[in-house]
């Protein structure tokens, strides 16, 4: 199920920085897909919200000045895909799957391939 309202949430919740909203959409056994992990965590598969706080909180840190605008949204079966833009106006996309309960079980985040995201 998805929540009403979900991906305005979600961006709000990014553009705050604070980790306990951003998590708060995610269940505890969320998976979450990225290519950009590996710099960071050294794989690109993060497995439970604990590790994806890591995570996220490193980024972030590296990232004082991002912000997300959202573009669109693609709502299929449980599941949307967000389309994004960031700060420096670099584009990606996360699939995200629900459940029941409303909360994100599985995540992957996709980025435009312009080498210059970090």
């Amino acid at each position: 199920m998805i929540p009403p309202g979900f991906a305005k949430a979600w961006e709000a919740a990014w553009n705050s920085h604070d980790l306990d909203r951003i998590l708060s959409h995610y269940d505890d056994g969320v998976v979450f897909r990225s290519a950009k992990a590996v710099a960071t965590v050294g794989t690109g598969i993060i497995h439970g919200k604990t590790n994806l706080r890591d995570y996220w909180a490193r980024a972030l840190e590296r990232q004082p000045d991002l912000r997300f605008r959202v573009n669109q949204i693609f709502e299929g079966h449980d599941m949307l895909v967000i389309t994004y833009s960031n700060h420096a106006r670099r584009s990606a996309a996360e699939t995200l799957l629900f459940d029941d309960a409303g909360l994100v079980i599985q995540a992957s985040a996709c980025h435009a391939d312009d080498g210059t995201w970090t």
